[in-house]
């Protein structure tokens, strides 16, 4: 398949096509080919790049894998408007847009409105290469502004020329980290009091841990281990030449099918050894979340949003509470607006969600690249879908930086919840972490 692929890169008739389809459009418009590269089923981690920007998402029950290489064009935004920026400068995009067929934009935005480091705080990019595997049939799309088809074939084989090693990950995890256990400890103490004063009535509390290794993390490993352990999440990753934030999601933000719009009320969490979602607390939290999507959703549809009865969801080890949520929205509804609606919702902020956030604001939460944001796949038709970026490491050399969040709610023990994020943390943690060999040393450490 790589084969194929440096063919089609390298053959006359490549930029031909893409010449033609560039005729009469304004210099900054994208122009995108996409070409067949025939049958043969490929993740293309072996792709993934060490030194320019590249987007992942991949879902391996579906048989989906995706890989963009590199930026035709993209848009960064921060700030309260940040998402409404980004909604304007793709409507930009999508107004010349040629192309002979499918064509993606990719998107990702951090939790915080003004969090800039170490991504961007929102960021759009429609990618130089995008290479899709969707039930075996394989293709390429090859995206360049109309102004610069000379330059942007010649610059292709650069693209493929470096990429990333795959070295395998350290072994050991390192001691536990008790005094900053004791930190979160005490800050759900503090959620508890607030929630039982009737401030607030959820507060979702993220917790991170560091890791050092000996060598650097392969982002490409890590993303092989997700696409094993958890093949019924959305595996996705953003990277540049420093960092890689990557992770295996159970949670859909939002989709946006014509006017079809699907979301994923998800709460509540399970373990080998835990309670059972079935607990009072469990089913409270993920009612809440119920509640608050239909809310959103509301304005933008012609009638009330549907929601099934909740469900087990399995997620590697976990299981989670699950309702999907279904509408019909007005026509001309973006999903840009759909996602600012939602986001952030009680699953990952609290409840109500004005509350939840000023208290979180002044308890100083911290959280690092686009953990708990949303990571998203746009089409030119206006059709697409957002996931919320959970289970997620930002990689950066010999570091690893892993977080997990819990929902704190009336009943929640402290005890509990930071079991819970262990949990949740130990989903990536075994990514990061083959299982050990008798060989193995201590090269990890916390």
């Amino acid at each position: 398949m790589i084969h194929a692929l440096r063919r089609c890169l390298s053959a006359p008739a490549t930029l031909a096509r893409l010449e033609a389809l560039a005729v009469g459009a304004p210099a900054s418009a994208p122009v995108s080919l996409r070409v067949s590269l025939g049958r043969g089923t490929t993740d293309w981690l072996p792709l993934l790049p060490a030194d320019a920007p590249y987007w992942y998402r991949a879902r391996p029950d579906h048989h989906e894998y995706r890989l963009a290489i590199g930026h035709a064009l993209h848009v960064s935004s921060a700030g309260p408007n940040r998402l409404a920026a980004l909604d304007n400068a793709f409507a930009g995009f999508c107004r010349d847009w040629r192309r002979n067929g499918p064509a993606f934009a990719f998107a990702g935005f951090a939790f915080d409105a003004g969090n800039n480091a170490p991504l961007p705080n929102a960021l759009l990019a429609i990618p130089t290469i995008l290479l899709e595997s969707l039930a075996g049939e394989c293709s390429v799309t090859l995206s360049v502004p109309a102004g610069r088809l000379a330059q942007a074939a010649a610059e292709w084989p650069h693209w493929l020329a470096a990429p990333a090693i795959a070295s395998a990950p350290p072994q050991h995890p390192g001691r536990p980290e008790t005094l900053a256990e004791r930190a979160w400890i005490a800050r759900v103490n503090a959620a508890l009091r607030d929630i039982e004063a009737g401030r607030v009535d959820k507060i979702v509390l993220a917790r991170s841990r560091k890791i050092e290794a000996d060598a650097p993390f392969s982002a490409a490993t890590v993303l092989s281990q997700l696409l094993a352990q958890q093949p019924s999440s959305l595996v996705y990753a953003y990277g540049n030449s420093l960092h890689s934030f990557v992770g295996a999601t159970p949670e859909r933000l939002v989709r946006l099918a014509g006017t079809r719009v699907d979301a994923d009320a998800l709460a509540g969490t399970s373990w080998p050894g835990s309670l059972a979602l079935s607990e009072t607390k469990n089913r409270r939290e993920q009612a809440l979340v119920v509640q608050a999507i239909c809310a959103a959703l509301a304005p933008f549809c012609e009638k009330p949003p549907l929601a099934e009865p909740a469900r087990e969801h399995a997620a590697g080890q976990l299981l989670h509470l699950r309702s999907r949520v279904a509408a019909i929205v007005r026509p001309g509804t973006t999903l840009f607006e759909l996602v600012r609606a939602l986001h952030p919702t009680p699953a990952i902020g609290g409840f109500p969600v004005a509350a939840a956030l000023a208290w979180l604001a002044e308890h100083h939460e911290q959280r690092s690249g686009w953990y708990s944001g949303g990571i998203g796949l746009l089409t030119p038709d206006g059709d697409g879908e957002f996931s919320v970026a959970l289970r997620s490491a930002l990689l950066a050399g010999n570091t690893a930086e892993l977080q997990a969040g819990a929902g704190i709610v009336t009943g929640s023990d402290a005890q509990h919840e930071l079991a819970e994020t262990t949990a949740k943390l130990g989903t990536v943690l075994a990514a990061l972490i083959p299982p050990l060999t008798p060989e193995s040393g201590d090269s990890l450490r916390a």
